[in-house]
């Protein structure tokens, strides 16, 4: 597997690429977004570390127009910056994973490895329950045969619930899959993501709810 990590700090660059190097991936380095870009897009890359604070071109443009070539590449944005703001711009802008300086590149490693196995695993299906369809080879959601727009984290978050209807999800379990980490991540970027999905998911047309599992988590309930 090939990854390209774009960062402006030659030694952490080199740094990153020899770990990589040493785990068995290749590995590219670009050392600012407009390159990094560029290199993406004439590349067969299976991944990206992208760097937020780049020069000419934020991480969160890169990733956003990453996304919009229709790229599903796992990204990960690697960042000094850890307020939940951040984490919820860096995520919507079509980011899978954020990981916040300093980092132990074992850490790194770990994210890049979930992601690889969270696509190996059948990201390409489709769900249909009730009147929400959700198809993981275009990212759509569909409410009665209407498409609705969500960022890829909500997909991902709706998907995780529609893949166990009626089942509790608990909060850890929804951070583990969807954002890499237990430890990492503030639990309330969950209850963000579900209250977003709230406002998108009409309960009557899509024929299912969101429901708040008290200390526990949310389960997706097909209506009787």
């Amino acid at each position: 597997m090939r990854i390209l990590v774009i960062e402006d700090e030659p030694e952490m660059g080199e740094l990153l690429r020899d770990w990589l190097v040493a785990q068995g991936f290749e590995c590219d380095v670009a050392v600012n977004g407009t390159d990094g870009l560029i290199a993406f897009s004439t590349g067969e890359f299976s991944a990206a570390a992208i760097d937020v604070m780049l020069p000419g071109m934020s991480g969160f443009e890169v990733c956003r127009r990453i996304r919009e070539t229709g790229s599903n590449a796992p990204l990960v944005l690697i960042t000094a910056r850890d307020a939940i703001d951040d984490r919820v711009r860096g995520l919507d802008s079509g980011a899978d994973d954020y990981i916040i300086k300093p980092f132990d590149f074992a850490e790194l490693g770990a994210r890049l490895r979930a992601l690889f196995r969270r696509d190996a695993a059948g990201q390409k299906t489709t769900i249909a329950i009730a009147g929400l369809e959700l198809d993981s080879m275009t990212s759509e959601v569909r409410v009665a045969g209407r498409r609705v727009v969500v960022s890829p984290k909500e997909f991902t978050v709706l998907r995780l619930l529609a893949q166990n209807p009626g089942v509790e999800v608990t909060r850890e379990t929804m951070l583990r899959e969807v954002w890499g980490s237990t430890e990492f991540i503030h639990p309330n970027i969950v209850e963000q993501y579900v209250s977003f999905l709230r406002r998108k998911i009409d309960p009557v047309a899509s024929g299912v709810s969101i429901r708040t599992v008290r200390g526990v988590g949310y389960a997706l309930d097909p209506h009787a």
